[in-house]
């Protein structure tokens, strides 16, 4: 049930970031959104596991391996939008000079932190 993660470079194309009456948005490629909705389909079949291994009185110990595995897998989803948002939107606003940005991404790292 494990999923390797794969470098980053290869899964994340520079997203545009656009914002209209006041309503945030990001546009990922569809290269993008398939990558990301293929790791969400696989950790979903992930949980369900872990679902069926608790169900099934599986020892404590290949449970929390399983559900490690399903953390790592959602991280690294976490990273992907990140690294986009950076590289896009961060960066869009920050030319615009609306360097309040950076206190939101601070915000943003810092509850990815606490994980």
């Amino acid at each position: 049930m494990s999923m390797n993660s794969e470098s980053l470079d290869k899964n994340v194309e520079i997203d545009q970031c656009c914002s209209s009456d006041g309503e945030r948005k990001s546009h990922h490629s569809d290269k993008v959104k398939n990558n990301l909705t293929t790791r969400l389909n696989r950790i979903e079949g992930q949980i369900r596991g872990i679902k069926g291994l608790i169900e099934k009185d599986t020892y404590c110990d290949d449970v929390i391996t399983q559900i490690s595995a399903t953390q790592s897998a959602l991280n690294s989803v976490a990273r992907i939008l990140l690294e986009g948002h950076m590289k896009s939107c961060v960066l869009e606003k920050i030319q615009e000079g609306d360097t309040e940005i950076l206190d939101e991404v601070l915000v943003t790292i810092q509850k990815l932190m606490k994980k």
